[in-house]
């Protein structure tokens, strides 16, 4: 039986354009600091140009201090589709109900961790572009059924959706923030001959975020203060 194709080792790969940019800057950098002579990064800048694998790029900086760096960590932290199991309770913090009726919540109001909206031969509308977020994770569970629900998001919050129509339409635009402690806002639902919409506020984003550790920081000296 054949032996399974290993995969190469980094080194062996391709140099790329970015990469082959990458060693550039180091060596410009490297000139600036006088660690390298004109000639010197002139001789190191021709070879990166005619090298054709990553292995034979990082010869031209391994005496060099950023070839030892430890990369740092990406900014961004990929949210996943789903909220941390047992981060939001299963009771609603609130309800915006419409039957035959419209219904809104919108304004300066406090987002809670989970909401949940009906929609019955009528319309919801939920902004959450001015609302203040006390936690990182909520949920907005909506049910539409011959209804309509539109739920709008400031444009720097992470927006997740999971559900699906019956001869109906479930559209949720997934946006991805480069704030790792944004909030991340989860719709859960299902358009029975309705429509339930998810998208961003254009021009709105999150001013208002309280900090978790601040909060619990002040609940204590509440409670000092009461004794």
């Amino acid at each position: 039986m054949p032996a399974a194709p290993t995969a190469p080792r980094v080194a062996e790969l391709r140099a790329s354009d970015a990469d082959r940019d990458r060693i550039a800057d180091i060596l410009r950098e490297a000139l600036a600091e006088g660690r390298l002579t004109a000639d010197e990064h002139a001789e190191r800048v021709e070879g990166v140009l005619h090298a054709k694998t990553v292995g034979e790029l990082e010869v031209f900086i391994r005496d060099l201090p950023a070839a030892h760096q430890v990369p740092p960590a990406p900014a961004y932290t990929p949210v996943p589709s789903r909220p941390t199991p047992g981060a939001i309770p299963a009771e609603a913090d609130a309800n915006v109900v419409a039957v035959f009726s419209s219904a809104m919540r919108r304004g300066r109001w406090r987002a809670g961790r989970r909401l949940h909206a009906y929609s019955v031969f009528g319309s919801v509308e939920i902004d959450l572009s001015e609302a203040i977020f006390e936690y990182q994770q909520v949920v907005i569970k909506a049910v539409s059924v011959f209804g309509d629900i539109q739920i709008r998001v400031p444009e720097n919050v992470s927006l997740r959706g999971t559900g699906g129509g019956v001869l109906g339409n479930f559209e949720v635009d997934t946006l991805d923030s480069v704030e790792s402690d944004a909030p991340v806002i989860y719709v859960e639902g299902w358009a029975v001959l309705g429509n339930i919409e998810a998208r961003p506020k254009r021009g709105k984003v999150v001013s208002d975020i309280l900090d978790r550790a601040q909060r619990t920081v002040e609940r204590k000296l509440r409670k000092h203060l009461d004794r």
